[in-house]
């Protein structure tokens, strides 16, 4: 799944050829992707200036002048392609500038499109409990050391919790305990406020780096220029089971909750 530097990356890679142009037309393909497109999207978009567009998590937000937003969740395996040279049987919504052709394709329609009043944003539902951005002002150490106070729970689990730190994913919360030294089953509470201030670096370390490789190619995942991500020739744990970790022991592996975790019990404690 496309996790939050792979959507700021279709984000950086979709402004220069859509802030500030006029939609001329915006073209739906079926009715839905994980659930219906908004009945009136067409017609509230086509016409439209985009006047921004920004991440929140891991949706993308293409602001317009009318005052709305549109939303966009990549799901599992979306992608917006640039002047593709053919339509796809899974480019589902074209948007159309006069200089301009952008599909979004969803091969398995995980994804989703929203149009919510620019001013509604921060009470849309899924981002009305949203933590703090990870790579934003409010995400500090004390703001961890309050969220964890008493808990119990695996700092894993709650970094996870998007209520806590919005748009953090499996891939990255992995790296980011690596490159701290925290254990992924450590009671989360019970973290000194030193390496909770080692835990935030390591998480805004991480997210640039991947940012600056383009993302983390899984499965049919690429930028909106057709270039595929490298972060994962980056990988210090993830989807490393059984090899050497940087200190020389091996690489860890284990399930939780459904999930892949990557660890090295040497490194990390």
């Amino acid at each position: 799944m496309p996790e939050l530097p792979e959507v700021e990356t279709t984000v950086r890679g979709l402004a220069p050829v859509l802030d500030g142009q006029a939609i001329a037309r915006l073209i739906l393909r079926r009715g839905d992707l994980r659930r219906p497109f908004p009945p009136d999207l067409g017609q509230r978009m086509t016409g439209a200036r985009v006047v921004s567009l920004g991440r929140r998590a891991k949706y993308g937000l293409i602001d317009t002048d009318r005052g709305d937003t549109m939303i966009f969740h990549l799901g599992m395996s979306g992608r917006w392609r640039i002047d593709p040279a053919e339509t796809l049987t899974h480019d589902h919504l074209i948007l159309e500038t006069a200089q301009h052709r952008l599909a979004l394709n969803d091969p398995r329609r995980f994804g989703s499109v929203d149009l919510v009043p620019t001013a509604d944003l921060a009470t849309w539902p899924p981002f009305a409990a949203m933590g703090p951005e990870p790579l934003g002002p409010d995400f500090t150490p004390a703001h961890l050391a309050a969220a964890f106070e008493g808990r119990i729970a695996p700092i894993k689990a709650l970094l996870l919790d998007q209520r806590i730190v919005a748009g953090l994913g499996n891939i990255y919360v992995c790296e980011a305990l690596h490159m701290a030294g925290i254990a992924p089953d450590r009671a989360a509470g019970r973290i000194t406020r030193p390496r909770l201030a080692k835990l935030v670096d390591a998480i805004r370390e991480v997210l640039l780096a991947a940012i600056e490789a383009g993302g983390s190619t899984l499965r049919d995942y690429a930028r909106p220029d057709g270039e595929l991500g490298y972060f994962a020739k980056q990988w210090r744990v993830y989807g490393r089971e059984g090899e050497a970790c940087l200190c020389g022991a091996t690489v860890q592996r284990r399930v939780d909750g459904g999930r892949s975790t990557f660890w090295c019990s040497k490194c990390q404690r």
